[in-house]
Order: structure tokens, then C-alpha cells, then sequence
């Protein structure tokens, strides 16, 4: 039967971190990407590119399986939330693009793991604001929330390292824009 276990785990060391480093938008249209027989991608189509949004503070990605066993159906919806520091007209038009289309995005952790979400079907920006704060400490800013449902979990990207989310793929040209 295909949906029977097919492998067991040990109990892991305490040695990971949470939180976001990074992500990385992807347009939608950007073409089909390489995964190896553990579905984790291992080249992104020629020629793509990555826009870069480095993070610190209250970041985070959460993937939540659903399940219907009276209807037969299984999906994982991918929610990512970020923050984005400093008020600027540049990135406000950027938040905008992000808002009207359905980028897929690379989550890029603080423990050097990186995957895929909105493989298939993008990612949609569900909740957002611009705010210029009230406090002195208060975010001045922006802070956003994408969601994607995907038949499958996010794909891990092979080889990803700490210091870079690409490191191991085998794709001739990734241009990663940062400003």
C-alpha cells in the first residue's frame, strides 16, 4: 500500500535554533524545478531569480497538515510571517507586487535548512500592514502573512548550508537580486 510507513526515528540532539534568516521570492512563472528521489529540489530552472529579503525579529513559517479521512483528502497549507523593517517607497511598491501576485517562496532558516513553499500552486499574501508605529519601539514597517496549499509538504532544497540556501544546486545561472 502506498501511504504505509517506511521508516522510524531516533530521538534527536538539542542542538537547532529557531527562526528565519532569510526568503526568497520566486515569481510564479518561473518554470519547473529539479527534485531528486527524496523530492528535495536539486535545480532551479535557467536562468531564475531570487529576491532576497534578509530577517531578524518575529519571523516564522508553520506547515499544517489537513486531513479529511471522510472525504479522502490530505493537503499541507504553508503559512510564513514576516517582518520588514523601515518605511521606503521602493519597498512599498514591492509590497504591493508582493500583495497582487503569487510568488513561490525559499525559506531560509537560522539552522542553515532551506525549502521550497508554493512549489505548484505560489503563495498568497493573506494579511499585511504598513505601519509607521507608535511608540518609540514600535515596528516602522512592514509585516506580512503568505499562505500556500500544496498536495505535498515544502520541498527541502538539497545541500543547503547556513551560509548559502543554493549551494548544492546544480542550476547553471540563479541570480540573487538583494537591493
Amino acid at each position: 500500500m502506498p501511504c504505509d510507513i517506511s521508516s522510524g526515528r531516533i530521538e534527536q540532539c538539542k542542538d537547532s535554533i529557531a527562526g528565519l534568516q532569510a526568503i526568497y521570492f520566486i515569481n510564479y512563472n518561473t518554470g519547473s524545478f529539479t527534485q531528486n528521489a527524496n523530492s528535495e529540489i536539486t535545480a532551479f530552472p535557467s536562468g531564475s531569480v531570487v529576491y532576497k529579503y534578509e530577517l531578524k525579529g518575529a519571523n516564522s513559517y508553520t506547515e499544517t497538515v489537513n486531513t479529511s479521512r471522510d472525504n479522502g483528502t490530505t493537503f499541507f497549507s504553508q503559512g510564513l510571517s514576516i517582518q520588514i523593517k523601515h518605511l521606503d517607497a521602493t519597498m512599498t511598491k514591492e509590497f504591493k507586487l508582493l500583495a497582487y501576485g503569487r510568488p513561490k517562496i525559499v525559506v531560509h532558516t537560522r539552522n542553515g535548512e532551506a525549502f521550497l513553499a508554493g512549489l505548484l500552486e505560489g503563495c498568497d499574501m493573506t494579511a499585511g500592514t504598513i505601519a509607521s508605529g507608535q511608540a518609540y519601539g514600535d515596528l516602522v514597517g512592514y509585516t506580512a502573512t503568505f499562505t500556500g496549499n500544496e498536495k505535498l509538504p515544502a520541498n527541502f532544497l538539497s545541500g543547503s548550508t547556513a551560509a548559502n540556501p543554493f549551494a548544492a544546486l546544480t542550476s547553471p545561472v540563479i541570480t540573487v537580486v538583494t537591493a
